[in-house]
């Protein structure tokens, strides 16, 4: 029914056509990015914590992003701390691997993070473990009703340009 309810929701904007459906997994970073044919970075990766209230706020972050624990405490002004999976359904309507701000059970607060800033386009999930859509930054914070951008994720970023054990530095 999750799948369902984020096709519904993209139906607002005529979108629904472009959440692709895959025949292998999607529900971690790297199997998403495997099956997409991306950088791991570019998955638009959707994390549940506890609110300040009763309801969750969703943290949309680049895939190689982690949150920063004084990041999120400084801006939120209480401790990050993630749902528990079956809190995350009860919350979203998604079960783990395809969670998204997408077709949601309940109204909840969504702050997508800077790390995804650097990307043109990105690719979140669409409510079940085989499934995403691609859209750019400014269709994601649309879409997503997200409340704003927030800084409060670390280690984004850190392999980019590096070279590989594989690549030769140029001196």
């Amino acid at each position: 029914m999750s799948f369902e309810s984020v096709k519904k929701h993209f139906e607002q904007w005529n979108r629904e056509q472009d959440v692709m459906e895959f025949e292998t997994s999607s529900a971690t970073v790297d199997q998403a990015a495997e099956t997409i044919g991306i950088s791991p970075a570019r998955i638009a990766k959707t994390l549940s914590f506890r609110g300040s209230e009763k309801n969750a706020i969703l943290i949309v972050a680049a895939g190689d992003a982690k949150i920063d624990n004084k990041k999120f405490r400084h801006f939120f002004g209480f401790k990050a701390r993630m749902l528990l999976p079956e809190e995350v359904l009860e919350q979203t309507g998604h079960a783990i691997g395809g969670v998204c701000p997408f077709g949601l059970k309940n109204d909840l607060a969504v702050y997508l993070d800077v790390s995804m800033r650097r990307f043109e386009t990105v690719f979140p999930a669409c409510g079940s473990s085989n499934s995403a859509i691609e859209l750019t930054k400014e269709e994601l914070f649309e879409y997503s009703g997200a409340k704003e951008w927030v800084d409060i994720c670390k280690a984004w970023g850190e392999n980019e340009n590096k070279p590989g054990i594989d690549q030769e530095i140029e001196v």
